[in-house]
């Protein structure tokens, strides 16, 4: 039989499975979970021996567990590599989720669960696609190796360390993730680039005590004041920042990618309606998608200090404090960044204040070319299953494993995506929508034949 007519066949049981593992708590970030933590690993494990995958190993780590697989029984074939998560975020609020959030239900084609969409849904689509191909053909037309982890939410930790100490046992020619989305519902993207990352705290610190605004208002220094026209210093009025070396490695947009970004047809009026704007904003001569998706940024996350209860105190705050992010693009190194940053504040800080700054964490951004051959692949899959060829992007957020494998491995990053832009990944009522769960079988299924 035809794939297609496999996969409907299979349908209600495969979706059944599905809504097993979601239904199991596997919060990483929280230690009460940490049985839940291990019953979804040994829940995928279980599944992924079902689906003919061979030496299938739970592999312990300081944290949570990593579940490893492979079938190499193709030589001279290609190996890839799948990566993905089955650890998923916290569910706060409860109370805005119109479903319990580990008590799947399907609603108007969607399937809501908390991991429904990041990442179990994700991956779960991987493991049929390789157990149908082996029902169908009783073999693999390549070589698979799975490794799937259970702290990508806290960062992967643990999965770093493994990666630089087994390189050997991920060796692959290339790696395949599913962890990012369309750009629309019908209209595939392959994310050919991730911002990288870089954090700071700032405290800014005046008087012993906090002092009576009447009796010394005007007369000493007041640390919010001291602050707001520090952070006032690292922007310009045209939207970029203002720290000497911010942009020196940033690699201008090449032809093709602009075209790129112009082919996706983002409604900028119609963001700016869903989100009640009077206009958005960023660095001038770019359109939004070039904003958020190839341009660097630094963002102010908080900041806070005085009186912030009911009624007024007058009172002159002898501390204040603001959390910063960078996104960070092309050749931009995170630690270079910092540096650059602290000289900014430290030059710029107001006289009778003094500062402390806390450096925080460090990720590289991950850029590959389009034109590689897997991407292609990917691509041609990706048309075969939806009739629209995929489109190359640029996505804002990071994940920073992504670049590790890309280094350590010296292996090209596939990020073939299936989720969409609204379902509500790390919020309430997260989604999946049940046309890319089966689209999205069909697609790995191509693709893993076409390689």
């Amino acid at each position: 039989m035809s794939y297609t007519e496999y996969f409907e066949k299979a349908r209600e049981q495969q979706l059944g499975e599905l809504q097993e593992w979601l239904s199991i708590p596997s919060i990483s970030a929280l230690s009460e979970h940490k049985k839940d933590i291990n019953q979804a690993a040994e829940w995928l494990a279980a599944k992924l021996t079902a689906a003919g995958l061979e030496n299938v190993e739970i592999i312990p780590t300081k944290g949570h567990p990593l579940v490893y697989a492979d079938h190499l029984h193709a030589p001279g074939k290609p190996t890839i590599l799948v990566y993905g998560h089955y650890d998923v975020q916290p569910v706060d609020p409860l109370h805005l989720w119109e479903t319990p959030p580990f008590e799947p239900s399907i609603r108007d084609g969607k399937l809501y669960a908390r991991g429904a969409t990041d990442d179990k849904g994700q991956v779960f689509l991987h493991i049929k696609a390789v157990e149908a191909i082996l029902k169908q053909e009783g073999k693999l037309p390549l070589n698979i190796k799975f490794c799937i982890e259970g702290e990508e939410e806290v960062s992967s930790p643990n999965l770093l360390e493994f990666l630089h100490t087994g390189a050997e046992r991920l060796a692959a020619d290339a790696v395949l993730v599913s962890d990012t989305s369309l750009i629309e519902k019908g209209k595939p993207a392959i994310c050919t680039g991730l911002r990288g990352l870089c954090s700071l705290e700032v405290a800014i610190h005046t008087a012993n005590t906090d002092l009576h605004s009447g009796s010394f208002g005007g007369g000493v220094p007041n640390a919010l004041h001291a602050l707001v026209s520090l952070l006032a210093t690292l922007h310009d009025d045209k939207g970029r920042v203002s720290v000497e070396g911010f942009y020196d490695d940033v690699a201008p947009l090449s032809a093709d990618m602009k075209e790129e970004f112009v082919k996706q047809g983002f409604n900028e009026s119609k963001l700016q309606q869903d989100l009640a704007l009077d206009s958005l904003y960023g660095e001038e001569g770019f359109s939004f998608v070039e904003r958020v998706g190839a341009r660097p940024t630094l963002e102010l996350n908080g900041v806070y200090g005085g009186f912030q209860g009911e009624g007024t105190k007058t009172v002159i705050p002898k501390e204040a404090h603001a959390k910063i992010t960078c996104r960070l693009v092309a050749n931009q190194n995170p630690q270079d960044i910092l540096d650059k940053i602290e000289r900014h504040l430290r030059a710029h800080v107001q006289a009778g204040a003094t500062l402390d700054i806390q450096q925080g964490e460090k990720a590289n951004a991950f850029n590959i070319d389009p034109s590689h051959a897997f991407l292609q692949a990917a691509a041609d899959a990706f048309e075969k299953v939806y009739g629209v060829r995929a489109l190359f992007t640029k996505d804002g957020g990071s994940i920073p494993i992504v670049e590790t494998f890309s280094r350590v491995l010296s292996a090209p990053v596939v990020l073939m995506g299936f989720g969409l832009p609204d379902e509500n990944l790390h919020a309430p009522n997260e989604h999946f929508n049940l046309e890319n769960f089966d689209k999205g079988m069909l697609t790995i299924v191509e693709f893993l034949k076409s390689v």
